[in-house]
């Protein structure tokens, strides 16, 4: 492996978790990478003072302009957009990248509340701990534009972050088992017990299969939801299984061999205060696919 290539080795897991970070699919994250190698193949190295920051601004500069685009295309999404997972038990190098809190996918929903540049700004200083000033010098801004973005995204996500503050993945795990034995057995004072009172359900189906268009809140609404949910999936022979997701807990749900929906939740102490639904065939195909291989022994 000549220089040029390994060095670009030596950083590509950093990269592709701040592409992934920035723009939510693996699979946008790995076209960024591909872009940022074009560039660095064509690069005179010799001449970089600093390899890794070139690599870093120009992966950074490719993910906001893509970002910048599915910003709008999202405009028009039919209902809530939701990231896509990694690898179903995230033991790639890339899941094990930074803070472990900064790649949950409620941490990524939480992302999407932010700018673009924002999302970039906050990412570079408090994710990959990168200086103002080169975080900065990263985004061609002053060094005060930095600061006043960074602070507005702290600000936001704090505004926005669940009310427990960090999440406890134990709790969230036994919850999930609870709530995938009450969808195998379903009971509306079971489910509603559940759930925190001011719970919310998003669910992303993106228009190709069924899914709910508007976020729903409350435990009495969600109850009776996920009631109606799980007599159908009781009719239909759907089973449920807890893999890993992002280093978090989440609930697949198969029918016929087939993945039809992904969940995770956020929970408040005492029950589930969000709980995301990822039911968009195309974001579950590459996830069906490792699970399948690798299977499970947490059926429900």
């Amino acid at each position: 492996m000549d220089t040029q290539t390994a060095l670009f080795q030596q950083h590509r897991s950093r990269l592709f978790g701040l592409a992934y970070r920035m723009l939510g699919t693996p699979a946008d994250a790995e076209d960024v990478l591909h872009d940022a190698w074009l560039r660095w193949d064509a690069q005179d190295i010799d001449a970089l003072n600093d390899p890794e920051a070139w690599l870093v601004t120009v992966t950074t500069r490719l993910a906001l302009d893509r970002l910048r685009r599915a910003k709008t295309e999202r405009a028009h999404y039919p209902g809530p957009w939701l990231p896509e997972p990694l690898l179903a038990d995230a033991d790639q190098p890339e899941a094990r990248l930074e803070r472990a809190e900064s790649l949950t996918l409620s941490f990524l929903v939480l992302l999407e509340r932010l700018s673009a540049d924002e999302r970039a700004a906050f990412l570079l200083r408090e994710i990959f701990d990168y200086s103002h000033a080169e975080t900065a010098a990263m985004l061609d801004i002053s060094e005060d534009a930095c600061r006043q973005r960074v602070h507005r995204a702290k600000q936001r996500l704090r505004d926005e972050r669940p009310r427990q503050g960090a999440p406890d993945h134990h709790r969230q795990h036994r919850l999930l088992e609870r709530f995938a034995e009450a969808l195998r057995t379903p009971d509306i004072d079971t489910l509603r017990a559940l759930f925190a009172e001011d719970a919310v359900h998003i669910s992303d189906g993106g228009g190709l299969v069924t899914a709910t268009l508007r976020p729903l809140h409350g435990a009495e609404r969600l109850a009776r939801l996920y009631l109606q949910i799980a007599l159908h999936q009781q009719a239909d022979g759907v089973c449920h299984e807890i893999h890993t997701l992002n280093g978090a807990p989440a609930l697949l749900s198969w029918h016929d061999g087939n993945l039809i929906s992904a969940s995770w939740i956020d929970d408040d102490g005492t029950g589930i205060s969000a709980i995301h639904a990822l039911r968009h065939p195309g974001k579950l195909a590459r996830l069906a696919a490792v699970t399948k291989s690798k299977g499970s022994a947490s059926l429900y």
